[in-house]
């Protein structure tokens, strides 16, 4: 076969496996298809297929494809940052800015705690740190990716449960808004490479320079030619970013940030968000589970997962009941927040796949943690929907 002919035939694994598990298996409830293509990508890795059969392995997901599939995968993510990037409203978080920093700076900080002790606990363990890393971007990479709340799969609960568009919903969505910018802050601090501090300090600047000019031109051109300068910065921003030493994920956050989400038709946005997801974002799963590994022995990597799964829910819950007693929220109201921001996947195997571009993790490490995202997100729904039942009147509490 040819290597379209094999290319094509990864292809309709990728889409084809996903489906049939989630719609056959009605996992809906506590595996949607988003987490379910995620795990479909773990187990179609080196890790699971690869190990069991080697020779089909290296037949489909050879170089030449793993190549091509990583093109497709590098745009549709960035396309996803970029659309994250824009929904973030920090107007109405500086609006309620006492309550949104009490809670959002502890739903970051005590899980970024307890997780930054995990990854120094994993430092005594040969195998876990990667060779290009310093010990404070290890623990402090771990640390972010145990706090990380993803953005745009919270979004989607948030619509399956009917709240985005209640005043709760916009509640969390403001708490979630600053932790991923956050995310994105600390990311670049973790990238920051002082024998490339040069090229750094000039994209920054050129970035803020730019930025003035062309929000002047979005406000002066119609909407339809506002997607199309949108996607030409958002691939001027990644490039610029990667060149500079920072990666194309933080240009591709930056060039979505600095764009007002009003600018844009939020139902052409929303099925944007949805299309990407349909369309492209599961061969990003794919690329992701081949990129899972299991060298320092399978055991030691659920050990792990498990070590971080506990320090990334247990924080973000504590976190979020000690900013309910410090508000003084109604009972109930904590756990059911918590609960939500604790949700992963997404924005934090984005992040992880970064620090295992720069060989700041291995790929031991990257399996934890994407193991530990599954885990996390998978929990959402289910504990979530009993909660709603019992305190469901809490939903239309403003603030």
């Amino acid at each position: 076969m040819n290597t379209s002919e094999i290319y094509l035939i990864a292809m309709l694994i990728i889409f084809s496996v996903p489906y049939l598990i989630w719609r056959l298996g009605n996992t809906e409830y506590w595996a949607p298809l988003v987490v379910v293509q995620i795990i479909t990508g773990i187990l179609l890795g080196p890790g699971v297929l690869g190990a069991a059969l080697p020779q089909y392995y290296n037949f489909v997901f050879n170089p030449t494809v793993i190549t091509a599939l990583n093109g497709v995968a590098w745009w549709a993510v960035m396309l996803f940052v970029w659309i994250a990037g824009i929904e973030l409203d920090l107007g109405e978080a500086w609006r309620y800015r006492r309550e949104t920093s009490i809670t959002a700076g502890l739903a970051l900080g005590t899980p970024l705690l307890l997780g930054c002790i995990a990854g120094a606990a994993m430092l005594a363990t040969p195998g876990w740190i990667g060779p290009m890393a310093q010990d404070w971007q290890f623990v402090l990479g771990v640390g972010m990716a145990c706090a990380v709340t993803a953005l745009p799969i919270l979004i989607l609960f948030m619509e399956k449960l009917e709240l985005l568009r209640q005043p709760i919903g916009q509640r969390i969505l403001r708490y979630a808004s600053m932790d991923d910018v956050a995310i994105w802050g600390v990311l670049a601090l973790i990238l920051l490479d002082w024998e490339r501090v040069g090229r750094q300090a000039s994209f920054l600047i050129g970035f803020a320079v730019v930025t003035v000019l062309l929000r002047r031109l979005m406000r002066a051109i119609p909407e339809r030619d506002r997607w199309y300068v949108g996607l030409i910065w958002l691939a001027a921003c990644g490039f610029s970013a990667d060149w500079s030493g920072l990666h194309f994920m933080v240009g591709a956050f930056l060039a979505g940030a600095v764009l007002d989400g009003q600018w844009f038709d939020q139902k052409k946005m929303d099925l944007l968000r949805h299309h990407v997801l349909l369309a492209v974002m599961p061969v990003f799963f794919l690329s992701t589970g081949l990129r899972t590994q299991w060298d320092v022995g399978g055991a030691a990597v659920f050990v792990a997962a498990a070590w971080l799964l506990a320090a990334s829910v247990g924080g973000k819950l504590a976190g979020i009941h000690l900013a309910g007693r410090i508000l003084r929220w109604a009972p109930g109201e904590a756990s059911m927040i918590g609960w939500l921001l604790q949700t992963k996947a997404l924005i934090m195997i984005i992040f992880v796949n970064i620090l295992l571009d720069k060989h700041i993790i291995t790929n031991e490490t990257f399996t934890a943690l994407l193991l530990m995202a599954v885990a996390s997100t998978m929990l959402t729904v289910p504990m979530v929907t009993p909660l709603l039942r019992r305190v469901g009147h809490l939903v239309a509490r403003a603030a």
